[in-house]
């Protein structure tokens, strides 16, 4: 009687499912860079085009009556402008360092932010503007301004500054995720591996030998 021998059976192997992305690391890296980009970008414009209109309107007293006046944010205060612009300069540099000089660049981003929303946020209420813009239309040192009111352009250049402010502060958290602006780092941050130096030709190599030949040379020397 032949003995019958137990083959074995393959077991199925068990599926196991891939692990879920890590929604803290390369997806929020680039929901937070979406985010920052668009904040600071649209900030940016909104502070540049608000702090160019009308943000306070008045009445300086002649002696044939009164003349009106106006002062756009660029005569109130420079500083959210140029706030804005060094915001943008920063926006771009975050993404042409690494480690603790993005975040000196996030930095500065976040604080340019703050100071445009301060300084509008102050100059909504200031009258010194159409005080001078009053002496130097009547010629008068002491004249003053009547019917004093404000628009809300100073308003909205506070909100474009806080936006500049988000902006920074999604920098500071984020940026460490951020790629870098750099020819040697692929979109992922991984370096690009570098070609093998060429290395000249071995004469004693029998291809060699044939191609001088056929150009008419003698490899022997």
């Amino acid at each position: 009687m032949e003995r019958v021998s137990a083959v074995p059976v393959p077991q199925p192997r068990a599926v196991t499912a891939d692990p879920a992305p890590d929604s803290s690391g390369g997806r929020g890296g680039r929901r937070s860079l979406a985010a920052a980009l668009l904040l600071g970008a649209a900030g940016s414009t909104v502070v540049l085009l608000a702090s160019g209109q009308v943000w306070a309107e008045g009445r300086a007293a002649t002696g044939g009556g009164a003349l009106p006046l106006t002062a756009d944010g660029q005569d109130v205060t420079g500083a959210p402008a140029a706030l804005a612009i060094v915001g943008l300069a920063a926006l771009v540099a975050v993404f042409a360092v690494r480690g603790a000089g993005r975040r000196i660049v996030a930095a500065l981003l976040a604080l340019s932010g703050l100071g445009a929303a301060l300084s509008a946020w102050v100059g909504a209420t200031d009258s010194t503007a159409l005080d001078e813009e009053a002496a130097r239309t009547t010629g008068d040192a002491a004249a003053t301004i009547d019917a004093l009111t404000h628009t809300a352009w100073p308003y909205v250049t506070a909100a474009g500054g806080l936006l500049i402010l988000v902006a920074g502060l999604l920098a500071l958290r984020f940026g460490s995720r951020w790629p870098t602006m750099s020819g040697r780092y692929e979109r992922d941050g991984t370096p690009r591996p570098r070609k093998a130096p060429r290395t000249a030709p071995d004469p004693d190599r029998p291809e060699e030998l044939w191609k001088a030949l056929d150009r008419g040379e003698d490899p022997t020397g």
